[in-house]
């Protein structure tokens, strides 16, 4: 597994109009080949008025599958440049389509790259990326009294809990990237008052902030 990866927040577009022509980005999470052709599938699909529909994506974790098209743009002016802009960000699973409504006015090789790599930057800037950290779940429990204290260190040290459940005792159920380093923290704050339980590993993301 993975450390961290980066990818998008959420599906999301957005759309830039150069010289005339419209140029509309569409992101979407992605996990295998047959999403992001069914997304690009349908995408065409939605505008088929449009004058090209270019695409890229990255999928796997260390990117094993990539796949772009130009999609009747001059070899090498579209579907490749906005794959350098996913490769950049270092993103995983992602998937881009640029839709193009053409608007009179050619805009040469080099207006073209510049303006298919601006559209899907554009789009991340818009959508947002996170970054997933690999955590481990630890469950705290602890009696009631000691909950002011432990929450307290928990929200300034910026931890993540995912879930507390209040039964005879308070169970927290918190996400660390150390599991050593907090549990001797928390053994140490609450004077030895404290029982662990150790969970599964999961991936918390953290928007990346520019």
């Amino acid at each position: 597994m993975l450390e961290s990866y980066r990818t998008i927040q959420k599906d999301g577009q957005s759309e830039l109009e150069i010289k005339k022509s419209r140029f509309i980005c569409s992101l979407k999470r992605v996990y295998t080949e047959d999403e992001a052709k069914a997304f690009i599938q349908e995408l065409k699909k939605k505008h088929w008025k449009a004058n090209h529909n270019c695409s890229a994506f990255l999928i796997g974790e260390e990117n094993e599958i990539q796949r772009s098209s130009d999609d009747g743009e001059p070899s090498g002016t579209a579907g490749n440049p906005m794959l350098e802009v996913l490769k950049k960000q270092e993103l995983i699973n992602v998937c881009a389509v640029v839709t193009r409504y053409f608007g009179g006015t050619k805009l040469g090789a080099g207006g073209l790259i510049r303006a298919y790599s601006h559209s899907v930057s554009h789009a991340l800037e818009e959508t947002k990326i996170v970054q997933g950290i690999l955590q481990e779940e630890i469950y705290v429990t602890i009696d009631y009294p000691l909950l002011g204290k432990l929450q307290n260190f928990l929200e300034q040290q910026e931890y993540m809990v995912a879930n507390t459940e209040f039964l005879e005792k308070v169970t927290l159920c918190v996400l660390v990237e150390n599991l050593d380093t907090f549990i001797e923290a928390v053994t140490e704050l609450l004077n030895d008052q404290a029982s662990f339980e150790k969970g599964e590993k999961r991936y918390h993301e953290h928007l990346i902030k520019n």
